[in-house]
C-alpha cells in the first residue's frame, strides 16, 4: 500500500478534504480558492488526505494539484475523468499520491489496466462506485480502496441511505470511503458505523466561511447524545443546540419512556433504547441494555447498527453509583459511549478522563421526568462540544 491508502487505513474515521472551485450540481462554490492555502489549512485541521479537482468542469487545473503539493505533506489524490495512462503519469508528475477511477466511465478491462499502470507508477487509486452493480465490479476487480458516492452523477440527487447500504457490503479487507453528502458529524458517524474508514467531503467544506474549521468540526469527538426524549419540542431543542444523537427509551418501566421514536432532523441520528433485545422502531441505531432483576435496566448496553454491535455504552448502575466509573471507562477499548449522570457541570471533566467516542445524558437535563429543560440541554451540548 502507498501513502494514500496507509493514511486512510489508520484507526478512527479519517477525512479526505477536497479542493474544488465549483460543482456541476451547485455551481460556483469558492471561485477564488487558493489550493496552496487551503491544503495547508486542511493538514492543520486533521485531514488524512487532500483531494484536488483538476478538471475544468470543476474549475480545476493540474496547477491546483502542484500548488497543493507545495504546501502540504499529506497524501494528495487527483480527481478528474481519467481513462488513459497519460492521465496517471500527469497526476504522478504533478505530485499526486493517488488518482480517481470512475467505474461509471470505464469498463472492467480499462479499470484493470489502469490499476496495473497506477501500481507501476507508485500511485494508489480510489475506485468509485455509484450503485450496487458498480460496487460488485470494483470488489471483483480487487480494488484495494473503494469509494461509494452518494450523489447520482446523472441527477445529482443525494441518497445517503443507499450509500450506507453499499458501504456496509464492502469486504473489510478493503479501505472504504463514503463520498458526498456529508454535512454534519452525525452523518460522518453514520458512514463510520456502516464500515467507512474515511469520508470524502468537498462541497460542505468549500461552502463554509472557513473550510478548515468546518473540517475540524466534522472530525471532532465525542459525539453528543441527548436521551430520554419524549416530545417533539425537545428533539428540536437538542438539534438546535448541536446534539448529534437523539435517544428514545422504549421501555415502559422507565420514567422517561417514549411512545415511539420521533422524527429527527437529517443532521442527527435517532437511537431506540431497549432492555433485553431490540424491537423494530425504525431508528438509525438501537441501544440494547442488559437485563438486571429488580432494575429498569442493566448497567451496560450495546449500540447496534442493523443488529451488529458498533459501540459499547458504559453507564452507572440503575439508581446507583460507582466512584471508579470514569476510570473503568477510560481503560475500556473500542468505541465507548459514556453515560451516567453527565451534565453541563461535569461532562468536560469526563471527556478529558475517558476520551469517549460519544457522551450521553438524560435525567440531568430534565425539569421533570421525560421533560427537558432547554437551558440545561443547551449548556450540556455546548460543554460537551467544547
Amino acid at each position: 500500500m502507498g501513502r494514500f491508502t496507509d493514511a486512510l487505513a489508520a484507526p478512527g474515521l479519517g477525512a479526505i478534504a477536497e479542493i474544488k472551485r465549483r460543482s456541476p450540481s451547485a455551481g460556483d462554490l469558492r471561485p477564488d480558492a487558493d489550493p496552496a492555502l487551503i491544503a495547508r489549512a486542511y493538514e492543520a485541521a486533521g485531514a488524512a488526505a487532500v483531494s484536488v479537482l483538476v478538471d475544468e468542469r470543476f474549475g480545476g487545473t493540474w496547477d491546483d494539484l502542484r500548488a497543493a503539493r507545495s504546501t502540504t505533506s499529506l497524501p494528495l489524490i487527483a480527481k478528474g475523468f481519467f481513462s488513459a495512462e497519460e492521465h496517471l503519469r500527469t497526476a504522478r508528475d504533478a505530485g499526486a499520491d493517488a488518482a480517481l477511477l470512475l467505474l461509471r466511465d470505464l469498463d472492467d478491462a480499462q479499470v484493470a489496466h489502469l490499476l496495473s499502470v497506477a501500481a507501476s507508477l507508485g500511485l494508489d487509486t480510489l475506485v468509485e462506485a455509484h450503485d450496487a452493480d458498480e460496487l460488485a465490479r470494483g470488489i471483483a476487480l480487487d480494488a484495494p480502496v473503494l469509494g461509494v458516492n452518494a450523489r447520482d452523477l446523472s441527477t445529482f440527487a443525494i441518497d445517503r441511505a443507499a450509500q450506507l447500504r453499499l458501504v456496509a457490503r464492502i469486504p473489510r479487507d478493503r479501505v472504504v470511503i463514503a463520498e458526498s453528502g456529508i454535512q454534519t458529524r452525525a452523518q460522518g458517524a453514520a458512514a463510520e458505523l456502516a464500515g467507512a474508514d474515511a469520508v470524502l467531503v468537498g462541497s460542505a467544506l468549500m461552502r463554509a466561511p472557513d473550510p478548515a474549521a468546518k473540517l475540524a468540526e466534522l472530525l471532532s469527538r465525542p459525539l453528543v447524545k441527548v436521551c430520554g426524549l419524549t416530545r417533539e419540542e425537545d428533539v428540536a431543542a437538542a438539534a438546535a443546540a448541536g446534539a448529534d444523537l437523539a435517544g428514545f427509551i422504549l421501555v415502559p418501566e422507565s420514567p422517561r419512556a417514549a411512545r415511539s421514536v420521533l422524527p429527527v432532523p437529517e443532521e442527527m441520528l435517532s437511537v431506540a433504547v431497549w432492555v433485553g433485545e431490540a424491537g423494530d422502531a425504525g431508528a438509525d441505531l438501537d441501544q440494547v441494555h442488559t437485563v438486571e432483576e429488580g432494575k429498569v435496566r442493566g448497567r451496560e448496553a450495546a449500540l447496534l447498527r442493523d443488529g451488529e454491535q458498533v459501540a459499547r455504552v458504559l453507564d452507572l448502575p440503575w439508581e446507583g453509583s460507582d466512584p471508579e466509573h470514569w476510570q473503568r471507562a477510560a481503560e475500556a477499548g473500542g468505541r465507548i459511549v459514556l453515560a451516567g449522570r453527565l451534565g453541563p457541570d461535569n461532562v468536560r471533566e469526563a471527556i478529558a478522563i475517558v476520551r469517549p467516542w460519544a457522551v450521553d445524558a438524560a435525567s440531568s437535563l430534565e425539569s421533570a421526568p421525560g421533560i427537558k429543560d432547554h437551558a440545561k440541554l443547551t449548556a450540556y451540548v455546548e460543554a460537551a462540544r467544547g
